[in-house]
């Protein structure tokens, strides 16, 4: 999955219908092109490559004050169950962690409170067997040379920062921080009325 792919259905989402250098703007506000590595180019081919697909559709075109025209898209009934299915993937079993779940935990007040939470219970599951199996290769230093250890020993910091991590992400969600999709309140990702 790409994280870039999934930040432009979402920001698209939020705003009912938007063209590419809106998309552009609210990621860079948000820092994506830092912690996702969405690139300015990767959201304009991500906007086309989607309409193509039938994720997007175009809905507006405005003239540009000084360059090209502004076209303006939103999402198809197909592209929101391609963003449910991206988000509740990256939530629950992130396929690049570094990215993939930073785009999810940017997105994941666009989903019901109790979905989430149950998506993140299933990534601390994943990730409980990672840091059991870290520890496992540190306390029996399997594999030579000896060096190797200090490897392992990585493995089981990163294991154990992830599962800590997550744990206390989904203590928030439980204790109700966070705006979410259910609750009373305008949260973000709610599309605006066209």
């Amino acid at each position: 999955m790409s994280a870039t792919r999934l930040l432009v259905l979402g920001v698209v989402r939020m705003y009912g219908k938007a063209h590419g250098y809106q998309v552009r703007r609210e990621l860079l506000t948000w820092s994506a092109d830092k912690w996702a590595n969405v690139q300015p180019g990767s959201i304009y081919h991500a906007l086309k490559k989607m309409t193509a697909e039938h994720l997007l559709e175009q809905v507006q075109v405005e003239q540009g004050d000084a360059g090209p025209d502004r076209v303006a898209y939103r999402l198809t009934e197909d592209g929101e169950t391609e963003f449910q299915v991206l988000l509740a993937r990256a939530l629950s079993d992130p396929a690049d962690p570094r990215h993939d779940q930073s785009a999810a935990t940017a997105l994941m007040t666009m989903l019901p409170r109790g979905r989430v939470v149950a998506l993140l219970r299933q990534q601390l599951v994943r990730m409980e067997g990672d840091l059991s199996a870290a520890r496992l290769m540190t306390e029996h230093k399997f594999g030579e040379p000896a060096h190797v250890a200090v490897l392992y020993r990585l493995w089981e910091l990163h294991a154990n920062a992830n599962v800590t991590w997550l744990r206390e992400l989904i203590a928030q969600l439980e204790a109700g921080e966070f705006v979410m999709a259910d609750d009373a309140d305008q949260v973000m990702g709610e599309p605006e009325n066209p």
